[in-house]
């Protein structure tokens, strides 16, 4: 079983919390709210889906790359593969 599927509850509440979050940014912009509440939202937002980023990519690499029935080869593919949605995220 995947770790996305054992946490699934958990990461769920994460992203429901991210949409309420950009909700609210949505209404602050439509209700024309002072830009420090909106850049605080912004952050807010922000934080929210690094730290469901994190915990994904946490659970990925204690599956994926420290799993024991791996050889050094599909390590070495699982590293490619995670370091290129590392990059893409981080830009």
């Amino acid at each position: 079983m995947s770790h996305t599927m054992k946490n699934q509850r958990q990461l769920l509440t994460r992203v429901k919390k991210i949409k309420g979050q950009a909700a609210a940014l949505e209404a602050a912009l439509e209700q024309e709210k002072d830009c420090l509440g909106i850049l605080q939202q912004i952050a807010a937002i922000r934080g929210a889906v690094n730290g469901l980023m994190a915990e994904v990519v946490e659970g990925h690499i204690r599956e994926h790359l420290a799993a024991e029935h791996l050889d050094a080869a599909q390590r070495l593919e699982e590293a490619d593969k995670i370091s290129s949605v590392l990059r893409s995220y981080l830009k």
